[in-house]
């Protein structure tokens, strides 16, 4: 029974991640790979990056209350999702239930993108997880969690995606505003709310980084990437390294620390190769279609100061 549970873990692992999509939602690497875990990353990142969290499928996040702790659901991420041994975290664990990314910016309020949560039974179904990371070099990640970081999703307190029927926007070839703020089941211990930019807009050329869970992964803090083009209607395209499973995180000024926007779309994830495996799609700096960041002015309204 063990051994056929490992294996249908391994197998929705890897239909999860959008190994040779084109989908809107996929993200890559451009030019050299900027990913750090979080022990890696300076002391100002890593304050910031306590207060992003991973979304996950209430099913696969077991124990609590009772027991000695919260237990996430994973597998090995290169054996699960068909990689070739050279990539990057191979041996690392990939979430099994993990949907995106999100951040804390209220007390109880977290801010996520809308495509990943679009109803209130997707709401009821999702866990809220802080802590999901690798803490110190040479440690595991933490899939085991005190009860205190993993909170209920207790409803969406506003919600759009510009590519919804309805939403405004020409069906899928419009590229908008793509967030969701849900409601936490209780004020967050432990954590701080993230501060976001409220006053001028980003320029092309500013610096911009983004923390949190390319592919279901432990957080990863991914730096060395600036603003493309800032004009689109409600997003802006940057050079950031990331992947499906970073919708939902956090943009952060280089320069300030400030929440600019939230990953929402982007390039490919991975390519197959003629070995029978995957390599992670990389672009020169410049080149692809750019990932797509939700710019924080198309909801900071709804987030009190």
């Amino acid at each position: 029974m063990k051994t056929l549970k490992l294996i249908l873990y391994a197998a929705l692992a890897l239909a999860a991640l959008p190994l040779f999509s084109l989908a809107d939602d996929s993200k890559g690497i451009y030019g050299r790979d900027d990913r750090l875990d979080f022990f890696e990353a300076p002391p100002e990142m890593r304050d910031l990056a306590d207060s992003v969290v991973s979304l996950w499928d209430a099913a696969d996040v077991s124990g609590g209350v009772f027991s000695s702790g919260v237990s996430l659901a994973t597998a090995e991420f290169g054996s699960a999702s068909g990689l070739c041994p050279s990539e990057r975290f191979y041996t690392q664990p990939v979430s099994i239930g993990s949907l995106c990314s999100g951040s804390l910016v209220g007390e109880d309020l977290v801010m996520t993108a809308g495509h990943c949560m679009k109803t209130e039974d997707d709401c009821k179904k999702t866990k809220v997880v802080f802590g999901y990371a690798i803490k110190t070099a040479g440690a595991e990640a933490a899939t085991t969690l005190p009860d205190s970081e993993v909170y209920d999703c207790a409803g969406i307190v506003r919600r759009f995606n510009s590519r919804d029927p309805g939403s405004g926007g020409p069906g899928d070839k419009f590229y908008g505003a793509d967030f969701a703020l849900i409601r936490l089941d209780r004020k967050v211990i432990g954590h701080k709310p993230l501060a976001l930019n409220r006053g001028a807009d980003l320029k092309k050329g500013d610096g911009v980084f983004t923390i949190g869970h390319p592919a279901g992964l432990p957080l990863k803090i991914a730096g060395g990437a600036t603003v493309r083009d800032f004009t689109g209607a409600g997003y802006f395209k940057t050079d950031l390294d990331a992947f499906g499973g970073n919708s939902g995180s956090p943009v952060f000024n280089a320069a300030t620390g400030l929440i600019e926007g939230i990953v929402v779309r982007g390039g490919q994830d991975f390519i197959s190769t003629p070995a029978g495996c995957s390599v992670t799609a990389t672009v020169a700096q410049a080149g692809g279609r750019g990932e797509q960041v939700t710019k924080i002015s198309a909801l900071s309204a709804f987030i009190p100061e």
